[in-house]
């Protein structure tokens, strides 16, 4: 989970409307506020938090409610601004407000997209390539040479660049890079 969310921009926090099952996650040591805190950490910046199972509840506005209302102001706390917390209720097992929209006899209350939708439509914020040079380190392991792996937050680098590794200082150069978008 840390490595994906660290080279992610966006994030899905799935919580189970079931009775009891999003009240687990969400205790004190729940991975419910585990997980919505590392994904802030590590530079998550928008979450989209996927409410599943609501056919469990007949698609009950009141549970979605209490979700929202039981989260938001943790997620608040975490560093998510509202207007970067995007909301969708879904029944992942039949499907239901993946890809088509909702039925209205299934649920009249929701009128927003479906996560497709939600998906196809985000915008993250711009990444600037004349910018500084700015890499987290996320892993590294020793073979012939050291071997990091991170995620270019700001700046350029090309093969041969010289680089410092902060806040050490210590040179490198780039050998390698490894395009994960493909």
């Amino acid at each position: 989970m840390i490595m994906g969310a660290a080279l992610a921009d966006v994030a899905g926090l799935v919580i189970s409307a079931r009775k009891g099952e999003f009240e687990a996650g969400f205790e004190k040591d729940g991975q419910t506020r585990e997980h919505a805190q590392l994904a802030k950490s590590l530079g998550v910046q928008k979450l989209i938090v996927i409410v599943n199972k609501m056919d469990d509840c007949q698609w009950d506005k009141k549970r979605y409610d209490e979700i929202y209302t039981g989260l938001r102001p943790f997620l608040n706390k975490a560093g998510y601004a509202d207007a970067d917390i995007i909301w969708v209720p879904i029944a992942g097992m039949r499907g239901d407000n993946l890809k088509d929209k909702l039925e209205p006899k299934l649920c009249n209350w929701y009128k927003g997209p479906t996560l497709m939708e939600i998906l196809d439509s985000l915008e993250v914020d711009k990444r600037y390539p004349n910018g500084p040079l700015r890499i987290p380190i996320l892993d590294k392991m020793k073979d012939k040479d050291l071997i990091v792996h991170g995620k270019v937050e700001n700046g350029t680098i090309r093969i041969g660049d010289k680089l410092a590794i902060m806040p050490s200082g210590n040179p490198a150069q780039v050998m390698g890079i490894l395009d994960c978008k493909n």
